[in-house]
This record gives C-alpha cells, structure tokens and sequence, in this order.
C-alpha cells in the first residue's frame, strides 16, 4: 500500500514540474531566488564558456542537480529540438499542477472561473493569454500538453514574466481535461459568432470553463460537441472576430 501510495506521490511531483528550455530562460530562472529549480539538463555538445559557463556556476551556488545528456535525450526533455540550445531545466512552481491534482486538492464549494486552449499554436498568443489570466478573475488556464504551443522561451517573453506567476494546469489532451471538469459538475462553454446569448450577459451559477478555439479554426469539432454552452461577444462596424489573446482578457475581467 505504501509503495504505491509513494509511487502516485512521486508521479505527481514529475506530472507537476514545469520544463523550460534556452539559455537565457534558464538563465533568468537561476537568477530568481523565488525560484524552486529541481534539475538542470545539459547536452554534452555546448561548447564550454560563454553564457553556459554562467549557468553551471548558478546551478552550483544554488545546489542545483546537473545532468548531462546527449543531443537525442535532451531533446526528449525540451521536446524542441530545434530552439532548446542544448539547454533545459525543470522547475517546482506551486501555480503549475496538473489538472487531475488541482481538482483532487479543491474541497471547498467556491466555483471555479476556468479557462482552457484549444489548439492555440502561437506562441505569442498563448503567451498573451497567460498574462491576463494572471491578472483577471480566473483560477486556472488549463494548457493541454497535446495540440498547443509548449512553454517556450517566445511564450515566457509574450508572458512578460507572468509565466511563472500565472495558475497554470496541465492535462494530456482538452478532451480528456473536460470530461474530469464535466465529472465535477462545471459548465464547458464555447464562443461562437453564432451564439445568440452574449458573453457579457451570461451568469454562470457554477464552476465554469470558457474554451478558447485554434486561431484561424475556432474550437474543434470534437471540444464543439462536449460544450454545454454556446456565447457570442457583440460586434460592431462589420468587424467578424477579436485576437484569441483579446478574447482571453476580456473574460478575464468579465463580471
């Protein structure tokens, strides 16, 4: 019994660290003593010196574990390849969980104002969308790890920081994060320019999620068909659709 209830618990730690990969983004994580950093990981291909020297030292001021690895496996790690820079590092932030364990850890009645990505590809956008979310009135943005822009360094600079500030939740897919938020009682709502009720009209009497769709094709047809609710944001002048990451403000600051 104690072994699997250790073995949930260390999965959870794992499912819980935030991977962040480039020099500078790992740079500026080492620099801020508010943050946890569990392990640093280095491809055994950076040439020594430069702003990689920079990073052992602080990783070894701080007692941060090093871990050297290849180009293939520390690959496996950043997940890309191509902008990593031989260079990544997982970190304990209290904010990112997964989805499964946020719901697990809530016992209290107070709803819920979520919000969830829905093959957002832009790293800009994703980043834009978290800075508002950790300044409005919402509890979490669920990020799937499955269809959306991984946490990057472009979505941290889009992020201004907020990133690391910002009620982050993780699930493998959206599909799969619903159905455990539908099993929970909380309204799925998606925009839709169709939708005769307006966002801004619309009081939610319960935990609630706002779907936020891909930026040329909207909410996909699979999230479309698990959605409780369909609301519209008002247009004026002919004008057909807002940026994702304004639409994200918006009910961010939504009363």
């Amino acid at each position: 019994m104690n072994d699997s209830k250790n073995y949930q618990q260390k999965k959870r730690f794992f499912n819980d660290l935030l991977t962040i990969y480039g020099r500078k983004p790992v740079l500026e994580a080492l620099e801020d003593s508010t943050m946890s950093l569990y392990k640093l990981h280095l491809a055994d291909s950076n040439k020594s010196g430069g702003i990689v020297a920079e990073i052992i030292k602080l990783a070894e001021k701080r007692g941060v574990e090093i871990q050297w690895h290849d180009r293939k496996s520390l690959s496996r790690i950043s997940r890309n390849s191509k902008q990593d820079q031989g260079v990544a590092a997982d970190i304990k932030i209290d904010q990112h969980q997964s989805l499964d364990h946020y719901l697990q850890q809530k016992t209290d009645e107070r709803s819920l104002r979520l919000i969830a990505l829905n093959n957002i590809t832009n790293p800009q956008n994703v980043g834009m969308i978290i800075r508002s979310v950790c300044a409005g009135n919402i509890d979490g943005l669920i990020i799937p790890r499955k269809g959306c822009a991984a946490l990057s360094p472009l979505v941290i600079k889009a992020s201004v920081g907020t990133v690391f500030k910002a009620p982050l939740l993780h699930c493998e897919t959206l599909a799969q994060g619903l159905g455990a938020l539908r099993d929970r009682g909380v309204t799925i709502c998606t925009l839709s320019s169709h939708a005769k009720q307006s966002l801004f009209e619309y009081q939610p009497q319960q935990s609630v999620v706002y779907i936020l769709g891909n930026e040329t094709e909207g909410v996909s047809e699979e999230v479309q068909k698990l959605s409780d609710q369909q609301l519209s944001i008002p247009m004026n002048n002919g004008v057909e659709s807002l940026n994702v990451a304004v639409t994200a403000a918006l009910i961010a600051f939504k009363q």
